[in-house]
């Protein structure tokens, strides 16, 4: 009986069956200083509770600069305030950035792991689909050899 595909892989899918469990870790180098920093930075800073802070102190800002009767610190049109707002900017723009990069930097590797890991299943269930058809030309030839020696059984059983 010639050798069929499926009969050749046995190697390929023990090889799947170990590689397996080091797919489904998340190869994640531990942060430094500056990663954990930025991602504190970028989480409080993409928050309600900073925007509700930062417009309350804002408001607060404003209103007892404009209120004020003996001492105005930042007057209309509160340069101060201006250049707090722009500093901060200045910082947390790129602090934000720097964590948005190393979070695409991990989806970008387990994207890469999800392709691996799809190529993988895909190549199992190519082998399952081998080994099936290869079960059912093994079932064929053993139905026709005993439909061919019924028919020979049967012719002599006639003649």
């Amino acid at each position: 009986m010639p050798t069929h595909p499926a009969a050749i892989h046995p190697i390929d899918l023990e090889h799947l069956r170990k590689l397996r469990p080091a797919h489904r870790r998340v190869h994640e180098e531990p942060l430094s200083l500056g990663g954990r920093v930025a991602d504190r930075v970028a989480a409080g800073v993409g928050s309600w509770r900073f925007i509700i802070i930062q417009s309350s102190i804002l408001a607060l800002w404003i209103v007892a600069n404009v209120l004020a009767w003996a001492y105005r610190w930042d007057p209309y049109p509160f340069i101060l305030l201006n250049l707090v707002l722009s500093f901060q900017a200045a910082y947390t723009a790129p602090i934000i950035m720097m964590s948005q990069n190393r979070q695409a930097d991990i989806d970008r590797r387990k994207a890469e792991q999800d392709y691996h890991v799809n190529l993988k299943a895909e190549l199992e269930i190519e082998l399952l689909h081998q080994k099936l058809d290869l079960l059912r030309e093994q079932e064929i030839a053993r139905l026709t050899k005993l439909i061919e020696e019924l028919i020979a059984e049967r012719r002599t059983n006639q003649g």
